[in-house]
């Protein structure tokens, strides 16, 4: 009997084989045979139908509507001609009129968004170095084409390109010390911007930042390269409650060649998150907001005197984040603005004395993304979920409010690109179960071609029998419907009971639950599916596309109401007869390995394995901005902290724990997993750790990404084996 039984399963994995290609990690990592094909972006030039290209060392120009090559408008090697020591072209940019292109090669990567690179500077006939004294940083044409300003050491610079003079506007640049006309660490992380000047419409003047960084902690990072000691990187970052960089606004005027200090209060300690020239070049917007984040100004600069005055002012009982949503009218007369002060996300329409003149949409829906205004047509272009908070969709409305217009044809997640002259976009639908495609339509909504189909992933996903994402909503004990979406086993037999893991980031604003192609994970869940688990992801309260209350509900709290959901979600899942209750994981990364540790030790009774990559395991440790503006500092908020950090409930451990960081991390420290190690090893409790040496928060290059999973996929399949 035993031996029928043993040769029926054998035949029946044999047919499943057949029947369905086994997924690899290194198919998903190493070989990455499910990379969907893309659109390489769209460098849309101002006639509005055609766009340019880089191909190698060339810049190609093509027509959207036909997709058909029209002209080589730049040949890296034809221009250096017999220069030496000119690099591969890693980016370019045109001068606003199109006549000249800068050209950036061995390009260095410093944090997030912060690059250095040797740019040069092409004109139609002659190939130049930009400055030839050592890397530039954001090296950006005047609106005239004429100039290029430029960072330098940490000073900031310009370029005539007419009698090739460079000139130096500022002289006190230092390492650690002073930054002009770049950010400092913590801006560029959480502010998300890292060239701090930006050219007046008229190119007279360049608004530009001024960081003093010399107060501010320093932090030190060791990177190990095969020397026969390791490097020791160290650089300014501001941890909860200490110093933040002084921060002052210039605007040096080209003609005077003297710089003017925008006067800013500084009585209390301040942000200026963005600045933002308006129609008028004696006109700067500066963005001057608490330290709280829960108070914003927008202040009118005159760019000659420096002084300033309101032009609009918003409060709010949380916090505010921060956008690029301000849009001048030519007019002169007008600008646009988003808001959360309905309680959702919407556009509005202000006068240039800061009156509200109207809300331009309105809802229980949020705009996710704002795409800009056909000034000449009236018509503003936005992203929003009006479709649901899994969904997004694309829309035009008047600028009067009226005549708003879905310009997708499908459900599911879309977005767009539009040409210069809003007469095209390439629109991008997928969902969580179809991959990407991308097409072209004309103002009126008409479909013109289809450029990316990935009609061989899709051909793919028969091949390897994957499962359907499935989504599911269900009301936790707290009186909250949460969303969550599922992918069951092949061959899924509601009688048998699986393995349960679970996927959760988690953070403010965010969401992993969408009706969007998941990308790689999507194919690692489908390979853990394979292999038995059932895979869930649940957004927790904090989450984003259901507004204001329901993500700022966390705020002074962060993690306690999110472990309460994700705790709650796996106990209804538990209560499914097809879940086998004694093995239920969790996974998350950066705020979800923060996540996955706090349900790991909160929710012991219901979670028995867990995986936490570059956690945040106190939220002392972390950056001023981001985790002030959630939690407030220790002092204000001390209960906030210790209550919901990992590292105090270190002795709740029952299950198995897989910690895991990059050592060269400089956004989530190191120090987050070691002191996580030490609160375990006091608490005497069993765990696994793995350490990338040089590794930042991403985790990758080379086969880091396999190594990882593979780790991580062992761990896994030991813990629901009980090995």
């Amino acid at each position: 009997m035993k031996r029928i039984t043993l040769f029926l399963f054998f035949v029946g994995y044999a047919l499943l084989s057949v029947a369905q290609r086994p997924i690899t990690l290194e198919d998903i990592w190493q070989y990455y045979t499910f990379w969907p094909e893309s659109t390489p972006g769209f460098n849309f030039q101002r006639d509005g139908v055609h766009y340019s290209l880089q191909k190698g060392n060339r810049i190609l120009q093509y027509d959207l509507r036909s997709g058909e090559q029209t002209a080589v408008l730049f040949d890296l090697r034809e221009a250096a001609g017999a220069q030496e020591g000119v690099g591969d072209m890693e980016s370019y940019a045109f001068s606003p009129d199109e006549q000249k292109i800068l050209i950036a090669t061995e390009v260095e990567h410093i944090y997030r968004h912060s690059t250095r690179a040797a740019y040069y500077v092409y004109d139609g006939q002659s190939l130049t170095p930009l400055f030839e004294e050592g890397k530039q940083r954001y090296a950006t044409f005047s609106p005239q084409g004429d100039k290029v300003a430029f960072v330098y050491e940490n000073d900031l610079y310009y370029k005539d390109l007419n009698s090739g003079e460079v000139h130096r506007i500022t002289t006190d640049g230092r390492r650690n010390a002073i930054i002009n006309g770049a950010t400092d660490w913590v801006y560029e992380e959480e502010f998300s911007f890292a060239r701090a000047f930006q050219w007046a419409p008229d190119g007279s003047s360049i608004a530009y930042y001024r960081f003093d960084e010399s107060d501010v902690p320093e932090f030190t990072m060791t990177l190990y390269e095969d020397e026969l000691y390791p490097e020791y990187v160290t650089f300014k970052y501001p941890k909860v409650g200490t110093k933040n960089s002084e921060v002052r606004i210039f605007v040096y005027h080209l003609a005077k060649a003297k710089s003017v200090e925008v006067a800013l209060d500084t009585t209390d300690e301040f942000y200026v998150p963005r600045i933002k020239w308006t129609q008028d070049p004696n006109q700067l917007c500066v963005f001057y907001m608490n330290r709280h984040q829960n108070d914003l100004q927008l202040l009118l600069a005159d760019a000659a005197t420096g002084q300033t005055q309101l032009l609009l002012h918003e409060k709010n009982r949380w916090y505010i984040d921060i956008h690029d949503n301000l849009t001048f009218l030519k007019d002169g007369r007008r600008f646009i603005w988003t808001s959360e002060q309905s309680g959702y996300n919407h556009i509005y329409l202000y006068d240039m004395q800061g009156n509200l003149l109207r809300q331009i949409t309105s809802g229980k829906w949020e705009v996710t993304d704002f795409y800009g205004l056909d000034e000449d047509k009236g018509l503003l272009y936005f992203q929003a979920t009006d479709e649901g908070p899994l969904r997004r969709g694309v829309y035009s409305i008047s600028l009067e409010g009226k005549k708003k217009r879905a310009l997708h044809r499908e459900k599911g997640w879309n977005s767009a690109t539009f040409s210069s002259t809003f007469d095209y976009c390439v629109l991008k639908h997928s969902t969580a179960n179809t991959p990407p495609v991308y097409a072209v339509y004309d103002r009126k909504g008409k479909a013109v071609r289809t450029i990316v189909d990935n009609k061989d992933l899709q051909k793919k996903q028969e091949k390897y029998g994957v499962q359907p994402v499935e989504f599911f909503s269900f009301k936790t004990p707290y009186g909250v419907d949460l969303n969550g979406y599922m992918i069951k086993p092949p061959n899924f037999d509601p009688a048998k009971k699986y393995p349960l893991f679970m996927y959760v980031y988690g953070g403010p604003g965010s969401q992993t639950v969408m009706d969007s192609w998941g990308g790689q994970n999507y194919w690692w869940f489908q390979m853990l599916a394979q292999k038995g688990f059932v895979v869930v992801s649940v957004d927790n309260r904090g989450t984003g596309a259901r507004g204001e209350e329901f993500k700022k509900m966390t705020y002074l709290e962060l993690g306690k109401y999110e472990t309460e959901d994700q705790i709650a979600a796996a106990n209804y899942l538990a209560e499914k007869p097809f879940i086998d209750e004694t093995k239920i994981g969790i996974f998350g990364w950066s705020y979800g390995g923060y996540m996955s540790s706090n349900c790991i030790l909160k929710g012991n009774e219901v979670f028995s394995y867990a995986i936490a990559v570059a956690p945040v395991t106190n939220w002392k440790w972390y950056d001023t901005i981001y985790t002030e503006r959630y939690m407030r500092t220790t002092e204000e908020n001390p209960s906030g902290y210790h209550d919901n950090s990992p590292v105090y409930f270190a002795d709740r451990l029952r299950g198995r724990y897989l910690l895991v960081h990059g050592m060269g991390d400089d956004n989530v420290h190191f120090q987050h997993s070691v002191e996580m190690v030490n609160a375990l090893v006091r608490a005497n409790k069993q765990f696994e750790s793995f350490f990338y040496p040089n590794k930042n928060h991403g985790i990758y290059g080379g086969l880091t990404r396999l190594n990882l999973f593979t780790k991580m996929t062992n761990f896994l399949e030991e813990s629901v084996r009980g090995k």
